[in-house]
């Protein structure tokens, strides 16, 4: 599944089902850190809900972390 172009509002009510009280409560945006994420949290009568959403390189929002560079070799040519 595709997730590239959605914005983040958009998972968030995806995922959640609302974005009527869903904060953001914690971020990360330093170009030195391994991950660039979003925590957001909101409640419905039935609960507490709180998901972390990783920017991919590619601009993408997604619940799972994008892939480690590793590193890589080769010839130039």
């Amino acid at each position: 599944m595709s997730l590239s172009g959605r914005s983040l509002r958009t998972l968030v009510e995806k995922w959640i089902g609302m974005t009527d009280g869903v904060r953001v409560t914690q971020f990360s945006h330093g170009r030195d850190e391994q991950y660039r994420f979003v925590r957001v949290e909101g409640a419905s009568d039935a609960a507490f809900i709180a998901l972390i959403f990783f920017r991919h390189n590619d601009g993408s929002w997604c619940v799972f972390p994008p892939e480690r560079k590793r590193p890589a070799m080769n010839l130039g040519l």
